[in-house]
């Protein structure tokens, strides 16, 4: 018996004529993704298109595809290629969700406006209005000026998720698109390449995980990965094909040892092993400070059977062979992911003491778990089993028409819907027992916007398992969540430092704007006037300056700048900064820097910070300063103040990109909150341990938010992680100490980037 790792893709029809079978394929794992052998043709594309389209429509493809041909005529990709190969190639990706033939006419068309000129008008004329729709969903808005780069990039994204909001499609052909380009990415330069790489990264991998589209999901995110860090990716490929050999034996025996017990159960199933993929590996390896000798799962096993009982009753027979880990069991089956995914997911020790992890799922679910919402085309026979799926992804697509409504700002309205893409979940109830899907770290007060708007905004306490709770509590899988509202009430400002959520965050902001706007105004217009006076500046600024300070901010006139300024968004003294620049600097919107980045003598003092101005200013969770530690800030496009320490490498890293958005921050002198910081410890594993340093981080006088421990490694050494609350660096030094004095503490640290 031979095994060959692999994702491997459901058959149409289950199996049922075997009891069991092992199944293996020659289709390459999402570890190392094949590019595409040799140009894509249109009488390829023809031949899977035949299968499902009618011969009218097949017809109107072929349309669309010499209209293509023609307008690209001449033009060419940068690895030497005729330019129609890559829509061909994007059209058979979307060929093989057997998409609709108006989604496969887009496929084709889609960089005839961006890239050609062609006017939407035409396309409707020759192809119909949705054709039309879809491909200028698809397009770039490069006839816009942008005052940079990353506001033009941001409008691009709004503009495409918005197009996806009405249509999914729109998202579909762009994902088969991205795949594409991320395939052929050999021939760009290597900056461009990171910097295609990070953006599919943080925006593409992100939606086709949302959208269900796991297949897809892992090749971008692997494809990622290899041009990110081409040296780590090709240093761990080569560690796991040496260690495959070795864990071949491991693999068979597992196999043959599951395939002989669901026989005997009788339990009709297809058991997959498959390799978990290189960026997976990586992440574990990173996330849990572990060396690749230490990573003992990388091989995973997928049991897919023929119902929903047998998925429970093979857990049961699973746990027969195998004893299961305790804490690693998940039901997905009851409890589905935000994209639809199903799945029972348990780790075992397998032979020699290995972890190995099982998933088990139908047919059916294995369907969805590969597709997602493309499942809809897909198996349109079976489009009655995937309805939540298609109700989960329209209420998240209608959420970002919600967000767009209360969003002027493309970069914010970004922002938002990059925070709802947030990949790990938490379920929670309501009373009535409804279950609700929430990002991981959502407060009670996301909850409450969950619901509903009106109830967020009328929010006065929360109930969390009976118990009255502060609304900025974060959640926990299985909490019970009760709110309470009252219709007098109405947002604070101080509730956007804490919602996680995009939906949440952008419904504060645009109540905040819009209730009590007089008052805001006038409470900004103060403030603002008294950071100007304060720096010697006249607050009756020149008309030039008010225009320039409005296109650069993103408010539209200067009463909503003082909103702004009002509710606590922005912060008076960076505006008025940025208001110097414009002066003294013509279109320059920061203060000149020296070439280390300190602000050059004569410029007006640093930023002074105590902490509490609100969502105005942010400190960074990467370092996470605290008082005492020398600071920089990071002015945002929409003056919002990004506050790293010195020696931040995150904040280092940015500062090579944008040098003349970074300016001094210092501590002031009313520092009256805490603040967390992390720090960790290497203990001996003895009894009493966390009891003792628990109590030295008490007699310090800080408070303890999470603590969490290594669960692998050597069981006589122990990382433990504490989030601490402390005043400052001196209060920080003093807790350090009284850890240090612990017996079997061997080594503490502050925990930064």
């Amino acid at each position: 018996m031979s095994l060959t790792p692999t994702d491997s893709t459901p058959s149409a029809t289950p199996s049922n004529n075997r009891a069991t079978s092992v199944r293996s394929s020659s289709k390459p794992d999402a570890a190392q993704p094949a590019l595409h052998s040799g140009v894509a043709t249109f009488t390829h594309l023809t031949h899977k298109l035949e299968e499902y389209l009618t011969p009218s429509e097949l017809k109107k493809v072929k349309e669309a595809y010499r209209f293509s041909d023609e307008m690209h005529l001449g033009q060419m990709r940068k690895s030497g290629e005729p330019y129609i190969s890559h829509p061909l190639a994007v059209a058979e990706i979307c060929a093989d969700w057997k998409l609709d033939a108006q989604a496969m006419m887009a496929a084709l068309l889609h960089d005839v406006m961006e890239d050609q000129g062609v006017k939407k008008e035409e396309l409707i004329e020759r192809f119909g209005a949705p054709v039309a729709a879809l491909v200028d969903g698809l397009s770039k808005l490069d006839k816009i000026e942008f005052q940079s780069q990353i506001e033009a990039q941001a409008e691009n994204f709004r503009k495409m998720l918005l197009a996806m909001a009405r249509d999914v499609r729109v998202i579909l052909i762009k994902l088969a698109d991205r795949l594409h380009n991320m395939r052929t990415l050999g021939s760009m330069p290597p900056e461009k390449k990171r910097r295609i790489a990070r953006e599919t990264m943080e925006v593409y991998v992100p939606i086709a995980h949302r959208l269900g589209l796991n297949n897809i999901y892992r090749e971008l995110q692997e494809l990622s990965f290899s041009h990110l860090y081409p040296l780590r990716h090709k240093t761990l490929l080569k560690a796991v094909k040496a260690a495959r050999g070795n864990r071949r034996e491991v693999v068979t025996k597992i196999l043959e040892s599951v395939t002989s017990t669901l026989i005997a159960a009788g339990i009709p199933a297809q058991v997959d092993g498959r390799e978990k993929t290189l960026y997976g590996i990586y992440r574990k390896m990173r996330n849990k400070h572990l060396s690749f000798s230490q990573v003992l799962d990388v091989y995973g096993f997928r049991v897919v059977v023929d119902s929903f009982a047998n998925c429970y009753v093979a857990l049961g027979t699973l746990h027969s062979l195998f004893k299961p880990m305790p804490g690693k069991f998940k039901d997905y089956i009851s409890i589905p992911k935000l994209n639809g995914y199903q799945s029972l997911h348990t780790t075992l020790i397998g032979p020699y003491g290995t972890p190995v992890e099982f998933q088990i799922r139908t047919h059916d679910m294995h369907r969805v778990a590969e597709s997602g919402v493309a499942a809809h085309w897909l198996y349109k026979d079976d489009e009655g089993n995937l309805t939540d799926l298609q109700q989960r992804t329209h209420a998240w697509l209608q959420s970002l028409l919600d967000i767009q409504k209360q969003t002027g700002d493309s970069a914010e309205f970004l922002e938002h819907v990059k925070v709802d893409l947030f990949p790990d979940s938490v379920y929670v109830f309501t009373p009535k027992s409804k279950i609700i899907a929430l990002p991981r770290g959502a407060t009670a007060l996301d909850f409450a916007y969950n619901i509903h708007t009106d109830i967020g905004d009328q929010t006065t306490s929360v109930v969390i398992n009976h118990e009255h709770a502060p609304l900025r509590t974060e959640l926990h899988n299985g909490d019970i969540v009760e709110i309470i509202t009252s219709p007098s009430s109405r947002p604070s400002p101080n509730w956007l430092s804490y919602v996680r959520t995009g939906k949440a965050r952008s419904a504060i902001r645009h109540r905040l704007r819009t209730v009590n706007l007089a008052e805001s105004q006038a409470l900004g217009k103060r403030l603002l006037t008294n950071a100007l006076t304060a720096l010697g500046v006249d607050a009756d600024l020149p008309t030039a300056v008010v225009e320039r300070l409005l296109n650069e901010s993103s408010a539209k006139t200067l009463d909503e700048l003082y909103a702004d300024i009002g509710i606590g968004t922005r912060m008076a003294p960076l505006v008025a900064r940025h208001i110097i620049g414009l002066q003294e600097n013509g279109s320059n919107a920061l203060p000149l820097l020296d070439i280390e980045g300190h602000v050059v003598p004569g410029k007006p003092d640093p930023v002074v910070i105590n902490g509490n101005e609100g969502s105005a200013v942010q400190l960074a969770q990467c370092c996470q300063p605290i008082p005492g530690d020398r600071l920089c800030g990071q002015l945002k496009h929409d003056q919002a103040l990004i506050v790293h320490t010195e020696d931040c490498e995150t904040a280092k890293r940015n500062r090579e990109k944008e040098p003349e958005r970074w300016i001094e921050v210092i501590w002031g002198n009313e520092i009256n909150r805490r603040f967390e910081c992390r720090i960790t410890i290497l203990a001996h594993n003895e009894k009493g341990t966390l009891a003792r340093i628990a109590a030295e981080i008490g007699e310090a006088d800080a408070n303890i938010v999470t603590v969490s421990m290594d669960d692998e490694g050597d069981r006589t050494m122990k990382h433990l992680r504490f989030t601490i609350l402390v005043d400052g660096r001196v209060h920080l030094a003093r807790t350090m100490r009284g850890i240090r004095s612990v017996d079997s503490v061997t080594r503490i640290l502050r925990e930064r980037n």
